[in-house]
């Protein structure tokens, strides 16, 4: 059987402290209520770069330039009929204030304190690079 492949970026946010900023998925979304790194979808012939500056300005009005986003690591799993494909970047720089602009709230963890977090079963595998690496 092949599946369709559904691609997404999200950021590891990490502050001067070393924290990580994660996001709750708000209500009346696919997985509502978990915590996940922030990013989005691919717009079509977009690239993971560009897409994933663009979803930082649309879900926390933050800025960034792709040069500021270093590739970490990813994650595949199944969705039904789709596989996706979590391509997962680290980001330091970036400029204005993180807000939830599409989120029920974020916050602020150490790599170590996401484990306690419900996250989708895509951002769990990657728990543990962050921390080796951060």
């Amino acid at each position: 059987m092949n599946a369709t492949i559904f691609t997404v970026v999200a950021a590891a946010l990490v502050d001067r402290d070393g924290r990580i900023l994660v996001q709750k998925r708000p209500e009346g979304s696919s997985m509502a209520g978990l915590w996940e790194f922030p990013g989005g979808k691919l717009e079509p012939g977009e690239t993971p770069e560009a897409a994933l500056v663009r979803e930082l300005k649309e879900e926390l009005g933050i800025e960034t330039d792709k040069s500021c986003l270093a590739p970490a690591t990813f994650a595949s799993d199944a969705l039904g009929n789709k596989h996706l494909v979590l391509l997962l970047y680290i980001c330091r720089k970036w400029q204005g204030t993180v807000e939830p602009l599409h989120a029920a709230a974020v916050k602020w963890v150490y790599p170590r304190d996401l484990y306690a977090l419900e996250m989708p079963p895509a951002d769990r595998p990657l728990i543990g690079l962050l921390e080796a690496l951060l």
